[in-house]
């Protein structure tokens, strides 16, 4: 079931974030990913763009900026000039939180850095994503995802045993990164409604990354193991992974010893459950390459659907391994209402990935299609107190 919404700002009123204003200064993916969790709950997001942006129009259609630039307005605004520098702050004086993504020490140069928008107004929340942090040895390093993966430990873990380092083949460390900083914003405005006064949030890809080691750190931390690449294998609980049936792969995951025995019995190879090599759970662990061989020669008699429909009867976590495509054709998804669809003026109907969690009485909405460069620079200006002249003084020195 696919959610198609009109171009309007009719709901707005109604969804949680309604009536926060955010200033949006991020570029690339980590700082976009953190602003579109605000949007698509309701706030008034403006996001902030060189007056040259529309250079960037190839990009600009893409798919991937399409996907994260809904649900805001575009102001152009030269933050370089002097009278950009000052519009910028007036609009900060009315603003409820920025976000940035710069590296650390270019806010400080333009002047935008927290200390700076604090003194304009106490109330402001200003979030900054980093690739390293905003001190220490790293902080003037550039960031970027796959070295995060890198440095955060996530690739030593990831691929076939012997195989070298692999990364994840999505953007994790920026997007989880995106999606601490939306939460640090969230308290840093839950706690502003006690004390009164804004505060700075702060993340980095790499924080982010070492974070979503999670189990895989503990084991380093409390007990000094160091994970190694598993593969299709579960670290620890074997047999869990991909396994070859008929006609392609299926993964199925047991986790304990009754799911192990449901397993091994729904795929007809109850005798794997009186050899001593498979007995107990440490036995599986260390022969779970044999172990492997075996399952896979009992699925060998049926194709994958058979499987996937006679393990999930039988109480046994089993599912296809889908293709993008394949994704976004299962049923199940289709009814989940994963995506929704907004009309651009420009590109047509644009069919995007919706919000993941639902809220009974104000869910999320897609209400804007992504901007133009500067697509409503008049209307947000005008919004925030400046008069016409002004603005046409804007314009006539390239400021906006």
């Amino acid at each position: 079931m696919q959610e198609t919404l009109p171009q309007t700002d009719a709901t707005s009123h109604r969804l949680p974030l309604s009536g926060l204003t955010v200033l949006d200064l991020t570029r690339v993916r980590a700082g976009p990913t953190a602003v579109r969790q605000l949007a698509d709950w309701g706030a008034d997001v403006v996001k902030i763009e060189m007056p040259d942006a529309e250079a960037l129009g190839g990009p600009r259609d893409g798919p991937d900026f399409q996907n994260l630039h809904r649900n805001k307005r575009s102001l152009t605004l030269d933050l370089k000039q002097p009278a950009g520098l000052a519009a910028f702050r007036r609009l900060v004086a009315k603003a409820d939180v920025v976000v940035e993504n710069y590296r650390p020490d270019v806010k400080t140069r333009l002047g935008i850095d927290y200390p700076a928008l604090k003194a304009v107004n106490p109330r402001i929340v200003y979030a900054s994503i980093s690739g390293f942090g905003q001190d220490g040895p790293y902080r003037d390093r550039p960031g970027f995802d796959q070295i995060a993966q890198g440095m955060g430990g996530l690739m030593s873990i990831t691929g076939l045993p012997g195989q070298g380092p692999v990364r994840v083949g999505i953007p994790i460390a920026d997007l989880c990164a995106g999606l601490f900083a939306a939460q640090g914003i969230l308290l840093a405005l839950l706690e502003r409604e006690r004390s009164g006064e804004g505060q700075a949030v702060e993340t980095s890809l790499l924080q982010a990354q070492i974070f979503m080691l999670d189990f895989q750190a503990a084991r380093w931390l409390m007990k000094g193991e160091v994970a190694g690449q598993a593969g299709n294998n579960h670290p620890t609980s074997i047999p869990t992974g991909v396994f070859r049936t008929r006609d392609g792969y299926i993964n199925i995951a047991t986790t304990g010893e009754r799911i192990w025995q449901r397993m091994a019995r729904a795929i007809g190879a109850g005798h794997l459950l009186d050899d001593p090599r498979y007995v107990t759970g440490a036995a599986r662990s260390d022969n779970r390459d044999a172990l492997g061989r075996d399952i896979d020669a009992a699925l060998a008699g049926a194709d994958s659907a058979a499987w996937i429909d006679r393990l999930n009867a039988a109480g046994v976590p089993c599912g296809a391994i889908n293709t993008i495509d394949a994704v976004f054709a299962d049923p199940q998804v289709e009814h989940l209402g994963v995506t929704a669809q907004i009309a651009s003026p420009r590109l047509g109907l644009l069919t995007m990935l919706a919000q993941p969690v639902r809220l009974s009485r104000t869910p999320s909405a897609v209400t804007r299609h992504p901007p133009e460069a500067g697509e409503h620079s008049d209307e947000i200006l005008a919004a925030f107190g400046f008069l016409p002249d002004e603005v046409a003084a804007l314009r006539r020195d390239g400021v906006v």
